[in-house]
């Protein structure tokens, strides 16, 4: 890949050699910009699990093995004061973990640079993993894809999770608990 300091020198080269119109036209050519209308994205915890599970609960990034969020979620219900959780990933509000072990989806090609909003395009990555990315490609990252994992290796903790649940109904009458309950069962089945 070329560095792209030389198509920006380019660029400059052009600006002087000859004016704005010969550097915009070198700049829609060396460094193309188009831009997209902002997609809301309302993922459904189904949907969420099904890319998870498909990965073996493996950040596709970093190779790490990720927790099921319906785990991290019900220990912060268990134990609010060791492991706090903010809806809105307010910084410094929920425990560190969340950002290291919560797994989340994120777009191998950015939508913003073409990317399509489908499962084949879709990952799972730690949320950490996931703002590192931004609206970069794994190219200009110099990142590799790594291989998804295999649910029968690491399920993310979701065996567990279902199984204290089902038995203790702990966390079932917080929605984002008993939602992903409900999505585990399903998947499991």
């Amino acid at each position: 890949m070329e560095d792209p300091s030389a198509k920006v020198l380019r660029v400059c080269h052009a600006l002087v050699g000859g004016g704005r119109d010969a550097a915009a036209a070198t700049l829609r050519s060396e460094l193309p910009f188009t831009t997209s209308e902002p997609l809301r994205r309302g993922y459904t915890v189904a949907h969420t699990l099904r890319v998870f599970v498909r990965d073996g609960f493996i950040d596709r990034y970093s190779g790490k093995r990720l927790v099921f969020p319906g785990v991290l979620r019900l220990l912060s219900f268990l134990f609010p004061q060791e492991i706090p959780y903010h809806p809105h990933w307010r910084a410094g509000l929920p425990h560190p973990i969340y950002w290291s072990l919560q797994p989340t989806l994120n777009h191998l090609v950015p939508l913003g640079r073409g990317g399509r909003d489908e499962l084949d395009n879709q990952v799972t990555t730690s949320m950490m993993q996931n703002a590192l990315k931004g609206q970069w490609t794994l190219e200009e990252l110099g990142w590799k894809l790594q291989p998804a994992g295999s649910i029968a290796d690491w399920d993310g903790l979701m065996g567990w999770f279902c199984e204290y649940v089902g038995e203790s109904r702990e966390g079932l009458s917080k929605a984002p608990i008993a939602a992903w309950y409900r999505a585990a069962v399903n998947a499991r089945t």
